[in-house]
């Protein structure tokens, strides 16, 4: 009996030194190395890959998408439209993001889709209003948009409804509108779409892109000279 309790109150100690040493390791000293390494050598990456105004103030980040909408004229009505303002370049529809409705002072974001079947009636329809919408918002009196111009992510949500990016041909669809809102030269503008552009990662992964928030932070910095 005696044996017994001696071998049970030494596995029971082993087990007690064991689980003391890995919450050490795994708890404490394993998350301090990899938050050190994180933020010695990945910073911006680390926290949040952060988007600067160039004044010292966060804008947003630079994974995350985001919408540039005008007030609402009833802040108070939870269901009045969102009226983009076609000052910016816009980027794709998030119709598949959700609302808050545990506290409804805040807007909590939830990704997702808004995926359908091809022939779903409810994808068509909003697909054929989301495009006369482009191009309604984006010809200008000399310059007629098409609706064979619009590119699908003019007009579809990503994957996560949260895609920071736009096609280079959504950006360039926009660069007429955005000119004239803003009274720059359309060539001006265009120069930006182009700087912004991105080409696909290592040369072969991906597809070009044009990360919104970042070319409207541009566009606002040319807009003040």
């Amino acid at each position: 009996m005696n044996n017994s309790l001696k071998n049970t109150a030494r596995l029971l100690g082993a087990g007690l030194r064991a689980l003391l040493v890995l919450s050490v390791l795994c708890g404490v000293l394993y998350p301090l190395a990899v938050t050190g390494v994180a933020q010695a050598f990945f910073s911006g990456r680390a926290n949040g890959s952060e988007v600067g105004d160039g004044t010292g103030h966060t804008v947003g980040s630079s994974l995350i998408g985001q919408r540039y909408d005008l007030p609402k004229l009833d802040p108070d009505d939870p269901d009045e439209s969102a009226r983009p303002d076609l000052k910016w370049f816009q980027p794709r529809p998030s119709n598949g993001l959700g609302s808050n409705s545990v506290n409804p002072r805040y807007s909590l974001i939830l990704s997702g889709a808004t995926n359908r079947a091809a022939d779903n009636a409810d994808l068509v329809t909003w697909v054929t209003e989301a495009k006369a919408a482009v191009v309604a918002d984006n010809s200008t009196p000399g310059h007629r948009v098409r609706a064979d111009d619009v590119p699908a992510d003019a007009v579809t949500s990503s994957g996560s409804g949260l895609d920071p990016h736009i096609s280079p041909a959504y950006a360039k669809l926009q660069i007429h509108r955005v000119a004239e809102r803003n009274g720059l030269p359309v060539p001006r503008v265009a120069k930006l779409v182009a700087e912004h552009t991105e080409g696909r990662t290592l040369g072969f992964m991906g597809e070009p892109r044009v990360n919104v928030l970042e070319l409207n932070i541009a566009l606002k910095e040319v807009s003040k000279g």
